[in-house]
């Protein structure tokens, strides 16, 4: 079986290694990951949802915190600080530091992100194809208003150093427009059995993906079934605040409204939580088939089951 998943950060990482554990031996699983978040810092492109799928099922992720390196230091950051040189608000780790230098060297010799990323994941042997979304340069934005007026931040900005305290009025993928997606993306979604939805960001991880020209109309026309997993239960969001980019694009931070906002045009089968098994009557009125079961990654057993769950779900809906 070929299954594609579209993939933000920590989310959509630990939910691939879920899936990992319950595929069968010889099935394939590309993962196209959101680019939107990356960001030039130090004079290095750091990749931070590519980097987390890669460390998560390679093996060196920190667990806890979900993103970077394990049994990491953090020399060079205290050092950039004693130089007076930041941003200081975005910690980045030695180790971490050392995969930006290699991929802003690639880079710089002219190989374009996605072989840049198969060479990465050449050490880290994450067990499935990881694609970047695009290897044109692709920005999420953020429009907000604060004391000091209207302005466009980069989402990293927004969400580590503000934490997403001032309310998010636009979200705004600068490059997507003219971007092309990565080469085998739109191969990957054509040739798949089944597509998945991790329970990622629906507006900056999986619709940046979707910003794409050419990679939304490439899953909606799929033959595969598309299954996507609420990141949203009891309205909140499982982690992060994705509530407050669904807000800036006019979405309830509700797992019916999530689908919703994907439409019958993308998704044939949504998963919500227990929690909000009120919202399958409207789900399944949009013309999506829609099943409440336990949607807490809370160890690897109930992120395994989750997935179990969403191809079980794809066979029911080709069927």
């Amino acid at each position: 079986m070929r299954i594609v998943a579209l993939a933000g950060g920590i989310g959509g990482a630990r939910f691939l290694r879920g899936l990992k554990d319950v595929v069968a031996p010889g099935d394939e699983i590309t993962v196209i990951g959101n680019t939107g978040d990356d960001i030039h810092l130090f004079g290095l492109k750091v990749c931070p949802d590519l980097d987390t799928v890669m460390y998560t099922l390679g093996g060196g992720i920190h667990e806890e915190q979900g993103w970077g390196r394990a049994d990491e230091t953090f020399a060079v950051k205290e050092e950039l600080a004693a130089y007076g040189v930041g941003p200081s608000w975005f910690g980045l780790g030695d180790r971490d530091f050392a995969t930006h230098i290699v991929r802003t060297q690639m880079l710089g010799a002219g190989y374009p992100l996605s072989a840049v990323t198969e060479a990465l994941c050449h050490r880290w042997q994450p067990g499935v194809r990881l694609l970047p979304m695009s290897d044109d340069r692709v920005e999420t934005h953020v429009r907000i208003t604060d004391g000091t007026g209207t302005r466009a931040v980069h989402f990293q900005e927004y969400w580590v150093k503000l934490h997403a305290a001032v309310d998010a009025e636009a979200i705004i993928p600068v490059g997507a427009d003219t971007a092309k997606p990565a080469p085998g993306v739109l191969e990957a979604i054509a040739a798949a059995d089944v597509i998945l939805f991790p329970p990622s960001n629906p507006v900056v991880s999986i619709g940046s993906i979707l910003a794409v020209p050419g990679i939304r109309a490439a899953v909606a026309g799929a033959a595969a079934p598309v299954v996507g997993l609420s990141p949203i239960i009891g309205g909140a969001p499982v982690r992060g605040m994705a509530d407050k980019v669904l807000a800036a694009v006019g979405v309830e931070a509700s797992a019916s409204a999530v689908a919703l906002h994907y439409g019958a045009e993308l998704l044939d089968g949504w998963l919500v939580d227990e929690a909000d098994a009120d919202a399958v009557g409207a789900v399944e009125a949009a013309g999506i088939r829609c099943r409440a079961v336990p949607l807490l990654m809370s160890d690897p057993a109930a992120t395994a089951a989750m997935a179990r769950t969403a191809l079980e779900l794809a066979e029911r809906v080709r069927a």
